[in-house]
């Protein structure tokens, strides 16, 4: 009896939004193929949706269920939405890791972390070096990107070869790390046929060849040769070549130069540390800067993206770290804002502002580059490897469509999936073998909770409706005793009438509790289901909300 194998594809984050990226690959009889996981990212929360939330990671319940037939793990670079969830999830699916030396650095930092085994993090060289995987063979090849030894994986499976592109960019000087090297892709499409290309879709409406890292160095230098106070600069963390270039300007100006942020020095440290970087300027600690005079001084910080706790937000409110910014200084924002991230960011650029701060962002195109192909480099990337189906990924809907299309233009067969459609590439054209549900795992605080628990939507519900705490206690024949006792949160003190709410509130209780009949009261349930209706109602009608309601209903019984 011969049995028939497949190789499947599917996404558990990472396609149909950008960020949380985890896609698994199979080969193998159905329902018994080998697997190997393909990044383990995560996005980040916002206080709309998912209040109080730290992180937010993809669901592996699916690869839980199926540990035993996983392979191996491999980590194509070390940004926060391919390998943030690492240490949160490895607990789960307990496999060996692979990755490139800055890559596996960052892992095992992680891991530390989380007092997890050092040793399962492998670190792989780049092609011509395989990792066996079960059936499938793996190599990481060098590819631009705006974080150090970003790789798209080579996969041969007895199927047929697939690349994996990864986050990538066609630059051939990215100032730190490996550029693009056309060459070595057509060598890979010539040693043998791609069958499927998954490729990033970051950039696809974006018409313009995209420009190399090495272009931001002349307008850097010149805004902060030609400023006049303190110079800050912020950008992301891990765009370790960006913050080379910010560091050799402010060198170039005669300036000190200042790290601000753990993350921006740990980045640099690592890459230091495995030989990524080698010629960082010097810096000076941030108790040595307070003694430098402003015109000679500049700070590099985190927190491009607005958020609450990283530097950039701490100097917005004032002083930090002993340091503070003046009428006069420059803020040159070196990053581009991630959508949704717009009101936190422009938040802090108006504080800037009424400090008088001379505030420059990205509007002009001349102190960003994307990290990611625009569209005519992934035309480029479709014509050099020439597979026979494309997959897009690591995007948005509206991305996946437009590069789908894209494809199709060129003849090649390509499918819009999305998180939860498992894919069959055994054939000529992709095909859907199955839909999975696909949910997420919100860090809350150090508790991985499933988004579905009900604990962000009470969150939510609270936050927007307030909540009250209703205490009644009945004595053995079930009589009030003592009238019902309101706490209120997140509510408004005094009610239209100007009385104060929780009074009004206790009042229509006491009321009901007086007159409601014995058989409700020893229910219960009925007495809370009552109660609830009760506050709601004169919520509703003294400032029209309905809080959440909490009911304590104690009995106290004779000895």
């Amino acid at each position: 009896m011969s049995v028939t194998n497949r190789l499947i594809y599917l996404p558990l984050g990472g396609a149909g939004e950008i960020g949380m990226n985890c896609y698994v690959y199979g080969y193998g009889p159905e329902d018994r193929e080998r697997l190997i996981v393909v990044d383990l990212g995560v996005t980040f929360p916002d206080m709309d949706t998912t209040p109080g939330v730290d992180l937010i990671m993809p669901d592996v319940s699916w690869l839980t269920e199926r540990a035993d037939r996983i392979e191996a793990i491999f980590i194509t670079h070390a940004h926060e939405d391919h390998i943030g969830a690492l240490g949160h999830l490895w607990p789960r699916l307990k496999k060996r890791i692979y990755a490139r030396k800055f890559t596996a650095a960052i892992g095992k930092l992680k891991f530390d972390e989380h007092g997890l085994p050092l040793d399962v993090i492998h670190t792989v060289e780049p092609r011509p070096s395989v990792v066996e995987a079960g059936p499938f063979r793996v190599q990481f090849v060098p590819i631009a990107h705006s974080i150090p030894e970003s790789s798209s994986l080579i996969i041969d499976t007895p199927a047929g070869r697939i690349v994996h592109s990864g986050d990538f960019k066609t630059d051939p000087n990215p100032v730190v790390g490996e550029g693009w090297d056309e060459a070595a892709f057509r060598a890979i499409a010539a040693e043998a046929p791609v069958k499927v290309l998954m490729c990033d879709s970051t950039n696809v409406f974006s018409p313009h060849v995209g420009r190399s890292e090495s272009t931001l160095a002349d307008p850097i230098h010149g805004l902060i040769a030609n400023a006049g106070g303190m110079v800050v600069a912020t950008t992301f963390a891990s765009n370790v070549a960006r913050l080379k270039t910010l560091a050799e300007a402010g060198r170039a100006a005669g300036r000190s130069v200042c790290l601000l942020g753990r993350a921006m020095q740990r980045m640099v440290k690592v890459a230091q540390d495995t030989g990524v970087l080698t010629d960082f300027p010097p810096t000076i600690p941030s108790e040595q800067a307070t003694e430098v005079s402003r015109q000679n001084l500049m700070l590099i910080v985190t927190g491009s993206q607005g958020e609450r706790r990283a530097a950039t937000a701490q100097l917005s409110r004032g002083r930090y770290l002993g340091l503070e910014l003046k009428e006069g200084d420059l803020f040159l924002f070196s990053s581009k804002t991630i959508p949704g991230n717009e009101r936190d960011v422009l938040r802090i650029m108006n504080s800037f502002s009424e400090m008088g701060v001379d505030v420059v962002d990205d509007t002009n195109g001349r102190y960003h580059v994307s990290g990611h192909a625009n569209r005519p480099d992934l035309e480029l990337m479709h014509e050099v490897l020439r597979p026979q189906m494309l997959i897009p990924m690591h995007g948005e809907h509206r991305h996946l469509r437009e590069h789908a299309r894209l494809g199709e233009q060129r003849g090649i067969a390509s499918e819009v999936v999305t998180n939860g459609m498992m894919m069959d590439l055994s054939g000529d054209t992709p095909e859907i073998a199955e839909y999975l549900e696909t949910g997420r795992l919100y860090l809350d605080g150090s508790v991985l909770i499933g988004a579905r628990d009900g604990v962000v939507r009470d969150r939510i519900r609270m936050a927007l409706n307030g909540h009250a705490l209703i205490t009644v206690i009945l004595d053995e024949n079930d009589d009030p005793l003592g009238e019902a006792w309101v706490e209120l949160m997140g509510l408004p003190e005094l009610g239209k009438r100007g009385q104060p709410l929780a009074e009004a509130m206790e009042a229509e209780l006491t009321q009901f509790l007086e007159t409601a009949p014995a058989k409700l009261l020893r229910d219960d349930d009925k007495t809370e289901e009552a109660i609830k209706r009760i506050v709601r109602q004169v919520s509703v009608e003294e400032i029209g909300k309905k809080p959440e309601v909490t009911v304590v209903v104690s009995r106290l019984m004779s000895e």
